[in-house]
């Protein structure tokens, strides 16, 4: 689980941050922190803001960070530089390093890992771990200059050093030569973290999933706990493309296409061919339909289908969200998302948070970070106060931060949905609305 995410100099984010999922022993939903070690952690943290306050920069550097620990190895040749977006609205900030911070749990081991760069190096990089319940020093490093724990393996990562090129993460090359405490904290990294905006297209999530019954099953059962009227989805395969395609080369030469192909597959598979007329990659396609139980006149249920792309943006959003869902859960991951509840009802996202929230629904402590405006979430049944984070803009200086609804001193009875809209927390746009006479 994830402990702490701490970041600074990050777009709109100058000073140091924290996103901290550990629980403050508020009273409301006492079921959802979850016992992680010696720590007390929480399954949901949510971020609301006015546009343009900062709240998906928090996402950004989270995902930036993890993005460039799990690639740094392949990207980073000689002289690449480092993309680190750094603070720009001041004079000094662009030249100062940006840095990241992880504190996670995995498979009962405690880490430590964090970096800082600038576009041309990496300014400083440590990893530490506590597998006997002691925090140990692995190694850190201040520019080229490295320190390694005085074991077994310092030898071996004193080598590994050479190899790593001041534009490079020592994590990174380590994991590449297989130091097993590097390798070890580098798969949390690589197997357990999660970007929900890249499971949002519903379409190519079946057709990556078709041959897998259980995630097809498992969006059903989501479409049908959300009563957006669907029984059942069915995928099955084109009969008359798969005639077509036996011969598919040969007739897209000549020109010749099932009936209903459209006009610009059409262009694209003759420029394929026309590119690498050799190519051995058969074109795909099936058919997805959503299957709807009826009541006729006569009293009796019957299913009817109906093509999946005639189904709401928001159905289509979250059964498209079903296979990252069900994976986390199922692997005890972290994901992030932007805007949750993009198209959806909320309480189809209030539906996916209380997944998260309970633990017979999250027995393996999966965690979900995301942003969004929707206030109908900001409700103690559904939502802690320590869940609860604000990110705000300062209009002088254009700097961003982050803060929760358990940092204010609040009544433990107020409410917050009705104290966040009247500006009590900041973070709410400040907006003339026009008064129209009833």
């Amino acid at each position: 689980m994830l402990k702490e995410f701490r970041f600074s100099n990050f777009g709109s984010f100058r000073d140091e941050t924290v996103l901290s999922m550990e629980a403050v022993g508020l009273k409301e939903l006492k079921e959802a922190p979850r016992k992680d070690g010696s720590d007390t952690l929480l399954p949901l943290a949510a971020i609301y803001g006015k546009n343009g306050g900062g709240k998906t920069n928090v996402l950004c550097a989270f995902w930036y960070a993890v993005r460039f620990v799990c690639n740094a190895q392949q990207t980073q040749h000689e002289n690449a530089p480092i993309p680190v977006v750094p603070f720009l609205l001041d004079d000094t900030s662009k030249q100062a390093p940006t840095s990241f911070n992880f504190e996670y749990r995995m498979d009962g081991v405690r880490y430590w890992y964090g970096f800082s760069a600038t576009k041309e190096k990496i300014c400083s990089e440590s990893l530490s771990h506590a597998p006997k319940g002691q925090k140990a020093l692995v190694f850190s490093r201040e520019g080229q200059n490295f320190t390694f724990r005085n074991n077994a393996d310092k030898k071996k990562r004193e080598l590994i050093r050479e190899l790593v090129a001041e534009n490079q993460l020592f994590l990174a090359v380590a994991s590449g030569t297989n130091d097993a405490d590097c390798k070890r904290a580098m798969s949390w990294f690589r197997q357990y973290l999660f970007n929900g905006n890249d499971y949002n297209d519903f379409f190519d999530q079946v057709y990556k999933n078709a041959d897998n019954p259980a995630i097809i099953k498992a969006m059903s059962d989501y479409a049908n706990a959300a009563d957006v009227g669907i029984d059942h989805i069915e995928v099955k395969q084109d009969t008359e493309f798969e005639r077509w395609k036996e011969n598919w080369k040969e007739n897209v030469s000549m020109g010749i296409f099932p009936s209903d192909f459209p006009d610009n597959v059409r262009s694209s598979l003759k420029r394929v061919l026309e590119i690498n007329p050799d190519v051995e990659e058969t074109p795909q396609r099936l058919q997805i339909k959503s299957l709807h139980k009826v009541t006729g006149e006569d009293g009796k249920s019957r299913l009817f289908d109906l093509p999946s792309h005639f189904e709401s943006d928001g159905t289509r959003n979250l059964m498209g969200l079903v296979p990252v869902l069900e994976r986390v859960l199922d692997c005890g991951g972290v994901l992030i998302m932007d805007e949750l509840e993009n198209g959806m009802h909320p309480l189809l996202v209030k539906m996916i948070l209380s997944r998260f929230q309970s633990p017979r629904t999250n027995p393996k402590n999966a965690q979900l970070i995301f942003t969004t405006h929707s206030a109908e979430l900001l409700d103690m049944s559904i939502l802690r106060k320590d869940q609860i984070y604000l990110a705000d803009k300062d209009r002088e200086t254009g700097v961003s931060s982050l803060y929760s609804v358990s940092d204010f001193s609040t009544p433990t009875h107020e409410n917050v949905r009705k104290a966040y809209l009247a500006g009590k927390y900041g973070a709410s746009p400040d907006i003339q609305i026009e008064e129209v006479a009833p």
